[in-house]
């Protein structure tokens, strides 16, 4: 069946341009630098070093979990090869105050960086070793001419136990980065056919390890038979593996996910269905949103009464398809799960495709529509629009559909949108409005509505603008 042939999707280093120059910038500026970067794993920030240090002086040191002696005889090896010293591999230490102190003095006004990756490591073998970090770059290096990169992935302890109030790097004179997926955007400038493109961010997301294994030559459904529901396979655990590396309570974190994508979406039926209090629940949903993983949407005109969504694309597929069936992946019956997934795919891609747009406008990356700067969702008891783009300063109003089918009927579906439209309570009387049909293709296009403007977007259409802006 060819499941053994992969075809990376993206190089194997793409895009990064943005970190690359920040971490360029500092580079370049003399003396002495501590820098922080930090993000989810499989972001690609190990490939983002490595493209940094091309062609520079430096060592990469992965961190390990195993001892502090294997960490520091790592660092020692590191140490050698860099200065051609060989005394490093002989030293009788087993401090990595000694370590850099030694180093320090070999390497004197050399521009050198030295990267820590995988932090988080550290820290859970060596007790107080971010403070051996500050005591290091207070008491050797400060003088020096080395570049000094912590990085790590477990991004809750990166948050609160490398840069959160109160830790030894706090208010310190460093630079930090959180690496942040590919938006679509970015994607798009990867893929030949924008159908494709969306279909891989519909269910892989942005995160440059899974894209690695999207197979272009394959469709959408072989490629999730593939990677997601075949036991063994590097994409199969994947949410359950990074929820455990996380978190402790992972098992919690799962099931609040697990019944988000079962439709519990508000704080009443979470609690309900989790068996949670309100304050205990509200304090999971908030680690997940910082960590990117969930997202609470309230609509437009109002404070509260919102729902949680899952954010995160893989995460968002795998609980809806994957994980209530892991009972018969288990047993191999990958072929019974496809067809089940089959049935309810174009409908699950009507939901993501929304989630698509709605980033395209919150980033601004449509000329047409960059004048909006307020996106929302909009629905009041049996009314619903998917999308609603402010502009508070010329008081305009965007009323915006997003449809995953073709040949749609855009004077039908403005028509539909105008009578909802006049129940959203923003500007009434005094404001412009405008309307937009995101679609597959359109088999009756209009460019206005009772003297309203009227946007039909195609595929085509939306490839060509975001590619341009």
């Amino acid at each position: 069946m060819g499941w053994e042939i992969i075809i990376l999707m993206l190089p194997k280093f793409f895009d990064r341009e943005k970190e690359l120059e920040w971490l360029e910038r500092i580079y370049a500026d003399e003396g002495f630098k501590l820098v922080v970067l930090y993000g989810r794993r499989r972001v690609g920030k190990t490939e983002l070093l490595k493209e940094f240090l091309r062609g520079k002086d430096g060592i990469y040191l992965l961190a390990t979990d195993e001892s502090l002696g294997e960490n520091i005889k790592s660092l020692k090896e590191k140490f050698a090869a860099i200065t051609h010293r060989e005394y490093f591999l002989k030293l009788e230490t087993s401090s990595f105050y000694d370590l850099f102190k030694f180093f320090s003095d070999e390497v004197k006004g050399e521009r050198i960086i030295v990267v820590i990756d995988e932090l988080p490591y550290l820290l859970s073998v060596k007790k107080g070793m971010l403070s051996l970090f500050q005591k290091i770059a207070d008491e050797i290096l400060k003088d020096s001419n080395i570049m000094l990169i912590l990085c790590g992935s477990a991004v809750s302890i990166m948050e609160s136990d490398v840069l959160g109030h109160g830790t030894p790097l706090y208010g310190r004179n460093l630079h930090y980065w959180k690496l942040q997926p590919f938006d679509f955007k970015t994607m798009l400038g990867a893929f030949k056919n924008i159908e494709k493109c969306l279909e891989a961010y519909f269910v892989f997301g942005g995160i440059p390890y899974y894209l690695k294994f999207y197979n272009e030559n394959l469709g959408i459904m072989e490629n999730i038979k593939i990677n997601l529901l075949t036991k063994g396979r590097n994409l199969y655990d994947e949410p359950l593996i990074l929820l455990r590396q996380e978190f402790k309570e992972s098992r919690v974190y799962r099931l609040i996910l697990r019944y988000i994508s079962s439709g519990y979406k508000s704080i009443g039926k979470l609690c309900s269905a989790c068996g949670l209090d309100k304050n205990n629940a509200t304090k999971y949903l908030s680690t997940l949103e910082e960590l990117g993983f969930v997202r609470h949407i309230v609509p437009l005109g109002m404070k509260r009464k919102g729902i949680y969504e899952i954010k995160d694309p893989l995460f968002r597929f795998w609980f809806r398809f994957v994980y209530p069936h892991r009972d018969l992946l288990e047993l191999g019956n990958t072929s019974e799960v496809a067809g089940k997934i089959e049935r309810d795919l174009n409908s699950y891609f009507g939901l993501a495709f929304e989630y698509v747009i709605e980033e395209i406008l919150k980033t601004r990356s449509m000329h047409a529509f960059k004048n909006f700067t307020n996106v929302h969702k909009w629905w009041h008891k049996d009314k619903e629009i998917d999308l609603v783009a402010l502009n508070e300063k010329s008081k305009q109003i965007l009323f915006a559909e997003c449809k995953w089918q073709s040949k749609v009927n855009a004077e039908r579906m403005v028509k539909e949108l105008a009578e909802k439209a006049c129940y959203v309570e923003w500007n009434s009387g005094k404001r412009k409005e405008h309307y937009a049909i995101f679609a597959r293709s359109f088999s009756k296009r209009i460019e206005e509505f009772e003297g309203k403007p009227v946007y039909c977007i195609g595929l085509r259409e939306l490839e060509r603008e975001v590619k341009k802006c």
